[in-house]
């Protein structure tokens, strides 16, 4: 009989997937390797089972003990697998911006999940780098993994990810394409192949907001470049030491926008359902197509799967709040099409201010038109209760009739949205739309301004 003695047996020797219609205008023969065909869905399954057993070899992590990481959650479900097999006790630490997916799979698999904000600096006490650390101090028999800067991460890929390239491709590739984060993959498939073979060029793949780009091309950290985004996975505020700068021939960034644009190009056209990083990876190499000729073997990285991101990337809600769908909206009722369904939420003119907050809290909403038994009769906004706050602490049990400003306009629901714009400025934040047979939404700045692309 052939089978594994555990999960941790089928890792690695994942697929080279030719790609067909997103790459039809690269001369070049493109290969996908599909990492999300490892058990944990992703290429961190490989490093995270070598850096536990490097680290169970040299005694840093005992029998029983506890592994700590902080991580965007592919390393975390590597991790967890493993000490599920091997009988650890698994922290992982996590910034919000990952999908709630992410976090809900770590769970599953017995992790324990401790989430931090992410638009807060690395040094910051609670940055998911600085809690992994506080975490490893203060927890007995335990062990901060560190996948930034523990050299194992590269090694899992000069001992594996490399050479199955170079098996899979008969030693014919000549670029490799991948998203940077923690240096791992990057680092160690480069020193394989190019030991290999010196002429074959890496590409590494950067996410605005990120310093690896312009560290690599004048060797300055610019923090000016450093500032909060969405792709996942790839980029970052700090220099890990497993990036090795020297085997990477050159870096190009790709836009939030055009990462989850991709993302769901993949799925669509190749039926290769996988990750944010891969639509980085993808539209990244699309940038660079002019460096490849007809003979080259290009080869991209696919590093996790896109069950992780079916709330975000795969979710036409998400996407159209961001502005990354690109419909064509030019009057009023193509701005409330995805959610007219929704009641217009309202309060009227003999209601305290206490209730108009309450409903601003739980509908997450900024302005409300007051209503009367005649119809719509004024308009209340945070700004405005903010305000006068300060004025009155009271303010919660004031009628709203005495506190509210004049009515948002109403227009037809074919109003062009260039109309709309100039109906809405500093003191009118909205407008309501007449739908017909006497239904009515609102339309915000927010709405307006979701339009620009």
């Amino acid at each position: 009989m052939k089978y594994a003695k555990n999960i941790l047996e089928t890792i690695g020797n994942t697929p080279l997937v030719k790609l067909n219609k997103i790459t039809a205008e690269v001369e070049a023969l493109v290969l996908a390797k599909v990492e999300s065909f490892n058990p944990g869905n992703s290429v961190k399954d490989r490093m995270a089972v070598k850096m536990i057993e490097d680290a169970e070899a040299d005694g840093r992590l005992k029998p029983g003990g506890t592994i700590i990481e902080g991580t965007s959650g592919n390393t975390g479900m590597g991790l967890a697998l493993a000490a599920i097999v091997k009988g650890y006790h698994l922290i992982c630490v996590i910034s919000d911006k990952q999908s709630k997916e992410k976090m809900d799979i770590l769970r599953a698999v017995n992790a324990e999940v401790v989430v931090c904000p992410t638009n807060v600096e690395p040094d910051d006490p609670r940055s998911y780098y600085s809690v992994s650390k506080r975490l490893a101090k203060e927890t007995p028999n335990s062990w901060y993994v560190n996948q930034y800067d523990n050299p194992s991460n590269a090694i899992a890929h000069y001992e594996q990810t490399g050479p199955e390239i170079w098996e899979q491709t008969n030693g014919k590739i000549t670029h490799f394409v991948v998203g940077v984060g923690t240096g791992g993959t990057v680092s160690g498939v480069a020193k394989y192949l190019k030991e290999q073979n010196p002429a074959i060029k890496i590409w590494g793949i950067d996410t605005y907001g990120s310093v690896f780009k312009k560290y690599h091309e004048t060797g300055i950290f610019d923090e000016n470049e450093i500032y909060p985004y969405i792709t996942e996975g790839i980029g970052e505020d700090i220099l890990p030491k497993n990036v090795n700068f020297e085997l990477i021939d050159g870096f190009t960034k790709v836009t939030d926008k055009d990462a989850a644009v991709y993302t769901r190009k993949l799925a669509k056209e190749e039926g290769i359902f996988v990750g944010n990083s891969a639509g980085s990876a993808i539209k990244g190499l699309l940038q660079l197509k002019e460096h490849f000729k007809p003979e080259d073997v290009v080869v991209v990285l696919f590093h996790d799967h896109g069950s992780r991101y079916v709330g975000k990337m795969f979710n036409d809600e998400w996407m159209r709040e961001r502005g990354f769908l690109d419909e064509k909206l030019t009057v009023a009722v193509d701005l409330i099409n995805n959610h007219s369904d929704k009641p217009l939420i309202t309060v009227r003119t003999e209601e305290l201010v206490s209730h108009a907050i309450e409903r601003m809290r739980t509908y997450k909403i900024s302005q409300i038109p007051v209503v009367d038994q005649d119809g719509f009769v004024g308009s209340v906004d945070e700004s405005t209760i903010f305000n006068l706050y300060f004025e009155d602490k009271n303010i919660a049990d004031t009628p709203i009739k005495d506190i509210m400003k004049a009515p948002f306009p109403i227009v037809d629901k074919n109003t062009p949205i260039a109309k709309i714009s100039t109906l809405i400025d500093k003191e009118n934040k909205a407008v309501i739309v007449d739908l017909g047979t006497n239904k009515y939404h609102i339309i915000t700045q927010h709405d307006v301004i979701r339009t620009i692309r």
